[in-house]
């Protein structure tokens, strides 16, 4: 699918869901996160099993989006983040952090995960004030 034109539009955050899965789809395409596309049943199952999901929306259109899974107590994690390439530099992706952030503000443990190499990912997580545990922690993976 092709990204969502650009327009001076406003933009409206608000919770949303799995009704909204062809453009849900569409954004993860338009940024390459293609497993995410392999199962519609799976993706479902995803978003409805989600905490929260905060979108951004230019005339009704979904531009963007917060997902977190957790407890929303004791931990929440920002599973995804993501604006469309037209609307990027925008603030968008600023904003949904920012509400995201202030919606879970007494959560005892928030995490992300990003690439170490992605310069512009980390120093946008940075400037939100969020810093990387180089001590206290160590995160573990699956292989």
């Amino acid at each position: 699918m092709k990204p969502v034109p650009f327009s001076d539009a406003p933009i409206r955050l608000r919770p949303f869901g799995s009704e909204r899965l062809d453009e849900i789809k569409a954004l993860y395409e338009n940024a390459g996160w293609t497993a995410y596309l392999q199962n519609d049943d799976k993706l479902l199952r995803a978003f409805d099993s989600s905490l929260y999901t905060l979108g951004a929306f230019a005339d009704g259109r979904l531009v963007g989006f917060a997902r977190c899974v957790g407890d929303g107590e004791h931990i929440v994690y920002l599973q995804d983040l993501l604006v469309d390439i037209p609307w990027q530099r925008r603030g968008i992706g600023r904003r949904l952090m920012e509400q995201v952030l202030e919606h879970y503000h007494g959560v005892r443990m928030f995490l992300l995960c990003t690439d170490a190499g992605d310069d512009g990912a980390n120093a946008f997580y940075r400037a939100l004030g969020l810093t990387s545990p180089d001590s206290g922690y160590r995160f573990y993976v699956r292989p």
